[in-house]
């Protein structure tokens, strides 16, 4: 067995369970030794359960016999239910997949590498934003007196005053907190396994401190944000993962009123709207989110939603 895949990506397709003994180790390994991101892993592996069990179901028994047209016709089924950027993401999966065997002699030709997914340009994100008093809400409103309650709020506020993603701000351990020139500093590690550190915003750094003396978390290598254990409602040592995240962030959106259905990446959405709108510039808010592009930064602007709305009220009947 394969330590580093989970049991959904272990569970070979028909059509590889069905070949050859080294064509089930060259499909494993794509995801064992060729993709290193825990969540591009899962991803990649769905799209292509997803895509050799649609051949199958529809007579292709062998990989060789997977040609652009089979290609072509799930991506347009995709397209009834999904969003474009969700369709190339999947159909990329396959284009490497295919390209792992090809260069693995399993197959001799990828046949993903001539079908095109569907078009689409982004200007704007579609992430939803908080304004700046929903977010102070959401956080007042949060008790504090529970484990539990110094963890979210140390969590959140990670993701707003830090614009850091939901799986860099997991994947922290206690260490990653450390004071530098007395002030404390985070160490995010972000996609790519880019090492990101900048200085705690005072009102973070609060949080932080609050979480980590009162819940006493002393070990430096020990998971920084942790479940809550079965009956004690003590911090457990196992690391709180995604989907718990955003269950806790949907039922304390509720909890205060918020109608906007938001995620975990609301927060770093609205950390960088926020500094935008206070006179921050985007090239420091490009840094600060460790974006590689000032572009990939302007889809986290909403600056232009307030005028916008603006013109809108100007229709008056």
């Amino acid at each position: 067995m394969l330590p580093l895949l989970s049991p959904p990506v272990l569970a070979l397709p028909p059509i590889v369970a069905e070949a050859q003994p080294h064509v089930h180790i060259r499909f494993l390994e794509f995801f064992a030794a060729n993709i290193r991101n825990a969540n591009t892993r899962r991803a990649y592996a769905k799209a292509a359960r997803d895509f050799l069990g649609w051949c199958h179901s529809h007579g292709v028994r062998h990989l060789e016999e997977i040609v652009p047209i089979h290609v072509a016709a799930w991506v347009e089924k995709l397209g009834q239910s999904l969003a474009p950027p969700s369709v190339k993401q999947r159909l990329a999966a396959i284009r490497h997949l295919f390209d792992w065997l090809v260069t693995g002699q399993v197959i001799a030709t990828n046949p993903a590498a001539s079908v095109r997914g569907p078009a689409h340009s982004a200007r704007r994100g579609r992430t939803p934003v908080l304004e700046a008093q929903e977010a102070r809400a959401l956080l007042d409103a949060i008790d504090i007196s529970t484990p539990a309650g110094l963890r979210d709020r140390a969590l959140i506020g990670i993701m707003i005053y830090s614009f850091a993603r939901v799986g860099a701000a997991l994947a922290m351990k206690r260490d990653d907190v450390f004071v530098q020139g007395r002030r404390l500093w985070l160490r995010l590690h972000e996609k790519g396994g880019k090492r990101h550190e900048m200085p705690c915003h005072h009102i973070l750094e609060d949080y932080l401190l609050s979480y980590i003396e009162t819940c006493g978390i002393n070990e430096g290598r020990g998971p920084l944000f942790r479940t809550i254990a079965r009956g004690t409602k003590a911090l457990s040592a196992t690391p709180l993962r995604q989907a718990e995240v955003h269950a806790m962030v949907r039922r304390r959106a509720r909890n205060v009123g918020i109608g906007t259905r938001i995620g975990n990446h609301s927060f770093r959405a609205t950390g960088i709207t926020t500094y935008l709108k206070n006179g921050g510039s985007l090239e420091n808010a490009a840094a600060m989110a460790n974006h590689s592009s000032t572009r990939t930064t302007q889809l986290y602007d909403r600056r232009r939603d307030e005028i916008s709305l603006a013109e809108v009220e100007r229709v008056r009947i």
